[in-house]
């Protein structure tokens, strides 16, 4: 493994090749960029390094409003995604916020255990785990951890839903502008992104469409 200074060589050696390349594609790339964002989806991920948005959704900086965490929660009463969320929805006006989750989680893999991982860990997670409590049959009778993960990680993604429709900014632009919610789950085996329905399960077409 590289030391600290070999790590922060590399990513600002990769940023100057990235605005080479870019300004060379696009001459006026940065100027445009630097006029404002007006992107059309808000993301919700996890803050694992495996999946970054804009790679795995091949896009482009301002095309993606991004708040990532540990395991991509959503909580109630969580200032700072409410505070993403309030401005996404209501000052950029996005028209799209997606909620979305990944196989080999590792705060889905925690929350299949009550192990100690420090107070506030404990607390970021205890959702997850009431729903690993409240599905008990349901995961118990899947094969193995990695199914019973990806499960929680789905009804995980269709729990922070649920409680994103009760903001109220959200409340507003699906009443007055026909605002969507979406879930999706990355799986890391394949690299495709599926998205699920109102109960939490992959749809049976398998991959997103944005249509």
């Amino acid at each position: 493994m590289g030391s600290f200074a070999d790590a922060i060589d590399r990513i600002v050696a990769g940023n100057r090749v990235f605005a080479h390349d870019t300004a060379e594609q696009d001459p006026k790339y940065f100027s445009k960029l630097s006029e404002g964002q007006w992107p059309d989806i808000l993301w919700i991920g996890c803050a694992d390094s495996r999946v970054p948005e804009t790679t795995i959704c091949n896009c482009k900086p301002g095309e993606i409003f991004v708040h990532r965490n540990i395991a991509n929660c959503v909580h109630p009463h969580d200032v700072n995604t409410s505070a993403v969320v309030q401005y996404s929805v209501g000052v950029v006006k996005v028209k799209k916020v997606v909620v979305c989750g990944h196989t080999m989680c590792g705060g889905a893999n925690h929350s299949l255990t009550d192990d100690d991982l420090g107070e506030t860990l404990n607390t970021w997670l205890h959702p997850m785990r009431e729903l690993r409590r409240k599905h008990k049959s349901e995961l118990d009778a899947l094969p193995d951890n990695n199914a019973r993960s990806a499960r929680v990680a789905e009804l995980n993604v269709q729990s922070s839903l649920n409680v994103l429709r009760e903001h109220p900014a959200i409340k507003q632009a699906v009443n007055e502008r026909g605002l969507t919610l979406h879930g999706m789950i990355f799986d890391i085996t394949s690299g495709q992104l599926r998205l699920l329905d109102e109960g939490g399960s992959k749809k049976s077409n398998g991959l997103w469409s944005p249509n």
